[in-house]
């Protein structure tokens, strides 16, 4: 019988394929009495066997796909699944006990990793972390539980789980992969902003994808309205084929303007610039017709490793991005780590809200040591294309003129010591925080651009938090609130002679486009899949006429008024 969950359209598509339940398997176990140990010791020898086997394809493909240094935490496990002394307490407690693999192997996990816990030793803490995974996999093989894992699909599907984590989307093969839908989420978590920078149609925030939809299923991801259909009929397959083959042709009308400016009807020339998350990504801008880079987020730098990128690895990373760039411009946002984004080798303190914590700039200010190897290495990496850095969650001048002040003081270190410096670095800041923007015309004398982080400044803006889809409702890119306060900054921006950008998601979204045209925005950066649209919409739009369409917004008192006005006026 067809089904249809509706949710968040995350990322623009149709995919239609059969499910793959990216799920947490279920593990539990009784305990029971055995009478043959030597041969309950050969099937936990089996399942050790195959959990090697699975670890090594893993660490084969991470290998090929993320480097080296991200494949290096599966070695870490393969080393758990070698280990004498853990392996011969399990095999001695099936024969002294007499119990059955399952419940000696979780005895034995469990008590080792309760020892490492406790230890004051970071490295053996991680050595806990190791055993927890590596036990979880083996008492799958011994239940004969899959244990679902994205990078080692190879053949066409579409995810469904509770959640996707970034490093889980990472993994994720757009050659198998057509499509995702989640339980939760919303449009600006990150794995709806990695589907659109990998341009793979997505639905968040649907409730019960994970525990309504079975492995196997034929499902449709419409991520252009939001919707979810499990086992559709024969005639809906037929119609929603019919909507990709149009999305296809639509795509290659846009794929025309990959090498033309991005310009207004009337003659002005904005820029439309990529928000990416690694090297890899550039590929993606540049046969999108990118103009820059608008937004490079390097925490996916830190991110899934044992420990922090050197700095020769972080030049190496922002070195590539900017020789592939070939002179336009690169944004990079220093560090940007706490909220949802956590590095599991840095010791943090749990926070009641993190999102208003210590996060970002805040830490980078108080990890000075990590803070200045970031900074030495985008200096070095300066002298090879068009830098900017910019500074993130900046809410007050203080904290501006701190990291500049670091900034600069190792630019000078750097020249003094005979490295090759580039001496045009324009230094700026996101602003994603509503006190920042309501002073922006103190900011603007000061630094060298703004970079308006709405996915941030809304949630702060509204009081909502953005990944909790019982107040999404509130998070609303065209509440006039919102639009003013974007107004503000543009407007310092201008007076001060200095460039505004926005690189938030409501940058690529089509009815935003026109009113921030109208408002003067500089610059917008967006997925790399969104630009060909965005230019397609922008080459028929007047921005003289824009111009009005923003003042009367601005004057509007919801943001479904708002949305109105704009499909009145431009005909969406």
């Amino acid at each position: 019988m067809s089904t249809i969950l509706t949710g968040i359209a995350a990322s623009s598509g149709i995919a239609i394929g059969k499910a793959y339940r990216l799920v947490e398997p279920d593990l539990t176990f009784k305990k029971t009495a055995i009478s043959n140990a030597e041969e309950e010791i050969n099937r936990f020898q089996a399942a050790i066997d195959a959990s090697k086997d699975d670890l090594q394809a893993i660490r084969n493909k991470a290998a090929v796909d993320l480097g080296e240094d991200k494949a290096a935490i599966f070695d870490a496990h393969l080393l758990v699944l070698s280990d004498p002394e853990l392996l011969s307490s399990i095999e001695d407690k099936i024969k002294m006990d007499k119990s059955n693999a399952e419940n000696a192997l979780k005895e034995t996990a469990d008590m080792f990793i309760s020892i490492f816990e406790q230890m004051d030793n970071e490295y053996m803490q991680e050595r806990a972390a190791d055993i927890k995974d590596v036990s979880k996999r083996v008492l799958a093989h011994l239940l004969g539980v899959k244990i679902p894992n994205p990078g080692l699909i190879a053949e066409e599907v579409v995810i469904v789980a509770e959640d996707l984590t970034p490093s889980d989307t990472a993994q994720l093969n757009k050659e198998f992969v057509k499509g995702f839908t989640t339980d939760i989420g919303g449009r600006t978590s990150h794995s709806a902003i990695m589907a659109r920078s990998m341009e793979i149609p997505a639905v968040v925030g649907t409730n019960s994808a994970s525990t309504t939809i079975q492995d196997g299923d034929l499902i449709i991801v419409d991520g252009v309205n939001g919707e979810v259909h499990i086992n559709p009929t024969p005639e809906v397959v037929e119609k929603y084929e019919e909507v990709y083959h149009n999305l296809e042709l639509q795509k290659k009308e846009w794929a025309l303007l990959k090498n033309e400016a991005t310009i207004s009807s009337d003659g002005v020339h904005v820029e439309l610039a990529a928000n990416i998350g690694s090297p890899q990504d550039i590929e993606g801008v540049l046969s999108n017709g990118g103009e820059g880079v608008g937004l490079y987020r390097t925490e996916f730098l830190y991110m899934e490793r044992n420990q922090l990128p050197t700095e020769d690895e972080q030049y190496e990373a922002y070195k590539k991005v900017l020789e592939n760039m070939e002179g336009k411009p690169v944004v990079v946002r220093t560090l940007d780590i706490g909220g949802d984004k956590h590095l599991p080798y840095l010791s943090l303190p749990s926070e009641m809200n993190p999102f208003l914590g210590f996060r970002a700039i805040r830490l980078c200010l108080e990890e000075t040591d990590i803070f200045r190897t970031q900074l030495r290495a985008l200096l070095r990496a300066s002298s090879h294309g068009n830098l900017k850095i910019m500074f993130p969650m900046i809410a007050t001048l203080d904290e501006f003129r701190s990291a500049k002040s670091i900034l600069l003081g190792e630019k000078q270190a750097l020249v003094e010591s005979g490295h090759n410096v580039a001496d045009n670095i324009e230094i700026g800041i996101m602003v994603e925080i509503p006190s920042t923007a309501v002073l922006a015309d103190q900011f603007a004398k000061e630094v060298d651009f703004f970079s308006i982080g709405t996915n941030d400044l809304i949630q702060y803006t509204m009081a909502a938090d953005r990944m909790n889809e019982r107040v999404s409702y509130l998070y609303q890119p065209y509440n006039p609130a919102i639009l003013r306060l974007v107004k503000m900054v543009i407007d310092a921006a201008h007076k001060e002679g200095k460039w505004a950008g926005m690189c938030g998601e409501m940058a690529g979204d089509e009815i935003a486009i026109p009113i921030l045209l109208g408002l003067g925005l500089d610059e917008f950066s967006m997925s790399a899949s969104s630009i060909l649209k965005a230019r397609s919409q922008i080459k028929h739009l007047d921005q003289k006429e824009m111009k009005q369409l923003a003042e009367e917004a601005l004057k509007m008192q919801t943001a479904d008024e708002v949305m109105e006005l704009v499909k009145k006026t431009t005909s969406l």
